[in-house]
């Protein structure tokens, strides 16, 4: 069989690469060895909003009397269901994307992709039976796995994954979670509003690393206000799983701290899926476990390409399919703009929400930025206070000298619907006095963003 492009892997790279390659007009097939969709449809960012709005649900039932409402003492959940919802609206959604397939007339292919050379792809299906497709254009979208440290491996019943920690057929009373990335901290939040003890032990000096401080800062009270331990700058050194539950050895500033818990969820990052694609035979060039790739996604082999999760840059679902519509509308003749990676939104789902986009605070200082910083708490927003949720704050980040908008961090409720906004105005390169100038609609949790890049110019009306 010939193609113009055949992809390999359906996550949100892949397929919206493939999509987009038919809608072009090239004749199109997609590789896919699980269920298509790929991690975050099935085993990532779908299912895991699915658990978070159980608890959010949950929490807001436990609370109900500070809304004036009455609900019978003593509200339960039960588990089992909370998990058969998620994995519910999973398959919703992978049936969807089988839909897209169809629609788009895409043919999709089961099996293991892997390069015999450029413009020829072997699959090799469930049964070991092999066959050969061609193609003008190969794009690898073969994604990530959970990363496994040497010294706590995996084992799928004590030392969980993401995948596992997704599907537990009855729910741990402890948990102790390795890394606070957005990984950890959205499965921190969930087992501890379903009534786990959790313990969450970081690397690096506070949760959420690669975020603004201030954001940092807010969601450890947040999260140690709702009883979640915390311990920075500590690790698991040894994990021993003979017993009923784990006990665990983690090494902090002070010393060796014994703990235990009924299960260990390893969230220490991802780890790329290049193993059996036949890269190094190729001799395509990889660096640190990434495929080298110019701006337009191609590999040193012609005809060659790949996207997200394993090429340079976040390893977001967003990304990889901003990814994949570049490198295909290149690839069809079209003059695509690269992809600005410092204008990438980020989001973490727990409660309080984080998201933030371009400089923290700390890095457009190391970049030599003359800076303003304006900061409105939602504790001075009226929406905020009607609606019970006054935790957090709207952070925005603008040079001094010229007004441009160099970043914003946002921790609260529903800020990962807000976020948005800022993407779109430094798109558009939007100077701070515009977004002031900008009338927001009253009352919102959106008019923060007015309100804090007015306090930035020291313009605010409401604090």
């Amino acid at each position: 069989m010939s193609y113009d492009l055949i992809v390999i892997g359906s996550g949100p790279g892949g397929y919206v690469a493939a999509i987009r390659a038919s809608q072009l007009g090239l004749k199109t097939a997609i590789v896919e060895k699980a269920e298509l969709g790929g991690v975050c449809l099935n085993w990532g960012c779908i299912p895991t909003k699915a658990l978070l709005k159980s608890a959010q649900v949950f929490d807001y039932i436990k609370h109900a009397a500070d809304y004036g409402i009455q609900v019978p003492a003593g509200a339960t959940h039960n588990f089992e269901s909370v998990i058969k919802r998620s994995r519910g609206v999973a398959d919703g959604m992978s049936k969807g994307i089988a839909f897209l397939m169809k629609k788009n007339k895409i043919d999709v292919i089961a099996g293991n992709g892997k390069l015999l050379a450029a413009g020829k792809v072997e699959v090799t299906d469930q049964a070991g039976a092999k066959k050969t497709l061609e193609a003008k254009h190969i794009i690898l979208a073969t994604g990530a796995k959970s990363r496994e440290l040497p010294n706590v491996k995996i084992d799928g019943k004590k030392v969980l994954g993401y995948r596992e920690a997704m599907v537990m057929a009855q729910q741990p009373k402890s948990m102790i979670v390795m890394g606070s990335g957005a990984i950890g901290c959205e499965f921190a939040y969930f087992y501890n509003s379903m009534g786990t003890k959790v313990t969450i032990v970081e690397f690096m000096p506070n949760i959420l690393p690669i975020e603004d401080e201030d954001v940092s800062k807010e969601v450890a009270k947040s999260f140690k206000k709702s009883g979640i331990e915390i311990m920075t700058s500590a690790s698991v050194e040894t994990v021993d799983t003979k017993g009923s539950g784990c006990k665990v050895k983690v090494k902090t500033a002070t010393g060796m701290v014994d703990l235990e818990a009924d299960v260990v969820l390893s969230a220490v990052g991802i780890q790329t899926n290049l193993e059996n694609l036949g890269l190094e035979a190729l001799g395509i060039k990889t660096d640190k476990g990434k495929v080298l790739v110019d701006d337009y996604y191609a590999t040193n082999l012609k005809g060659v390409y790949a996207i997200g999760d394993i090429v340079k840059g976040p390893a977001l679902a967003h990304v990889a399919s901003a990814e994949g519509i570049i490198c295909v509308e290149q690839i069809a003749g079209h003059h695509p703009e690269p992809l600005n990676y410092n204008n990438i939104p980020g989001c973490t789902y727990c409660v309080p929400e984080v998201a933030s986009v371009g400089y923290t605070e700390k890095a457009a200082k190391e970049a030599g930025y003359d800076i303003k910083v304006g900061k409105f708490p939602f504790s001075a927003s009226g929406k905020a206070s009607a609606a019970g949720a006054k935790e957090g704050f709207i952070k925005l980040i603008f040079d001094a000298k010229y007004g441009e908008f160099l970043g914003a961090h946002m921790v609260g409720a529903n800020v990962t619907e807000m976020i948005a906004e800022v993407v779109v105005a430094r798109k558009l390169e939007t100077t701070g006095m515009e977004i002031i100038q900008s009338v927001h609609p009253h009352p919102t949790m959106s008019e923060a963003i007015m309100e804090a890049a007015a306090q930035a110019y020291g313009e605010c009306i409401h604090l």
